[in-house]
């Protein structure tokens, strides 16, 4: 009687020792953020091809040649994104200091090999093929996350914190705008602040960097003839639109064109010569919101909008300082890029000359921005991985809990039956 009964209470309590944690079969990586990634890159290459098809007749006698450059950079980056997303990310304490002066020294030779180079060239690097400007975007949210995060408890420090910040800062910024590239040095500086606050710096030295940096701002106004003549288009766009600049008087004319549903994709016509300049680079917006109207357009605001929600949720769960400023400033650093190129299309900024994130053509662009996601997508993984040793150590605690519990229960019960068969 007592064997059997010992041999009863094995069989109810082995079978939920032999159970598999549910989150065995979870996937490693944040779905909604690579459909969200997936989709921009679909429109973007059907937006490239209807709006280069024509140059690309006239300069390489086939209407795919931007289109397929363009495929290529996307594979190249979507490469590197997958690396990226298997490199863990604080490993780049290590390579922070080395990534930020080859950077630097990059920038420093565009300067010195485009000294007489025609402007469209000025700001790139071996036969335009590499600019080192959208690279510097990214490494200095890499450098600054290794430096904030490694001078945390000192930040709220003038001499530890907000000067070496300035001076960081102050020298990326300063080469890059003149080469010139103003909207990558003014989002370099946006980053810096954007990483100052994150990192829990005093609110004090966060208006007092605002501040330099605005009165930094109005002395490259006074300056730059550049720099003036794209606030005062913007000036005179918002008081009198039929007299804004031109490409943002084509970029009217697209939407109005475009309508609600659009006039079809491929179809548009502002895109031809004579029309928006390079339609497929910067101004590429304003050619979806013509082939595809303003559900087109919208849709495609709206999938920036949930991918700035992602990165933001997969920074607030990141497991540590290091990885909320590199999800943060990742999520930040795109979705900036993605309303600045808009709004200065629309006459709702001034035209910073910045391209639309996964949609327009380029190379470093594509390449340095899917890099960013690639490490964005290791901290989500990181998340993953966290939650799942914490639910695998909660799992074994309350196995091995119900194992020694009924151990002891049948031990009990074997020899209470013991006695009674006795």
């Amino acid at each position: 009687m007592g064997e059997s009964t010992f041999v009863a209470s094995q069989e109810t309590t082995q079978p939920r020792a032999r159970q598999r944690p549910v989150h065995s079969l979870r996937l490693q990586m944040d779905v909604p953020l690579v459909l969200i990634v997936a989709s921009l890159l679909v429109i973007g290459l059907l937006a490239v091809y209807s709006s280069s098809w024509e140059f690309s007749l006239r300069e390489y006698e086939d209407t795919s040649g931007v289109f397929l450059r363009q495929v290529g950079f996307v594979l190249l980056g979507s490469g590197v994104a997958v690396v990226l997303s298997m490199f863990d990310y604080h490993l780049y304490r290590k390579l922070a200091v080395p990534m930020m002066l080859a950077t630097i020294g990059l920038l420093v030779l565009v300067i010195i090999l485009n000294r007489n180079n025609d402007a469209e060239y000025s700001r790139t690097l071996f036969g335009a093929s590499v600019q080192p400007s959208e690279l510097a975007k990214l490494v200095a949210i890499i450098y600054l996350t290794v430096w904030l995060a490694s001078k945390q408890a000192q930040l709220n420090s003038l001499s530890i914190g907000l000067v070496p910040m300035m001076v960081i800062l102050g020298i990326t910024a300063a080469i890059i705008m003149i080469q010139p590239d103003f909207s990558a040095a003014i989002t370099v500086v946006l980053l810096g602040i954007t990483l100052f606050f994150l990192a829990g710096s005093d609110l004090r030295q966060i208006i007092l960097l605002v501040l330099i940096i605005a009165l930094m701002g109005v002395l490259v106004y006074f300056i730059s003839d550049t720099a003036q003549e794209r606030i005062n288009n913007f000036e005179i766009g918002l008081k009198t639109p039929t007299e804004a600049a031109y490409h943002v008087k084509r970029a009217f004319e697209a939407v109005i064109k475009g309508g609600l549903f659009g006039v079809g994709i491929g179809r548009g016509t502002t895109k031809y010569m004579g029309g928006l300049p390079v339609p497929w680079t910067d101004s590429i917006f304003a050619i979806v919101a013509e082939e595809t109207g303003l559900i087109g357009a919208s849709v495609l605001v709206l999938l920036f909008l949930a991918f700035i929600w992602r990165g933001t949720l997969i920074a607030n769960r990141a497991p540590d300082l290091s990885g909320k400023l590199l999800a943060g400033g990742v999520t930040f650093w795109i979705g900036f890029e993605a309303i600045l190129n808009i709004a200065g299309l629309l006459n709702l900024a001034p035209v910073a000359g910045n391209a639309l994130p996964l949609i327009s053509a380029g190379g470093s662009n594509m390449v340095a921005t899917l890099a960013g996601i690639g490490i964005l997508f290791n901290v989500a993984r990181s998340d993953h991985r966290k939650q799942t040793d914490t639910e695998g150590r909660n799992y074994r605690a309350v196995v091995d809990l119900r194992g020694r519990n009924g151990g002891r229960r049948v031990s009990r019960r074997g020899r209470s039956a013991g006695r009674i068969s006795q």
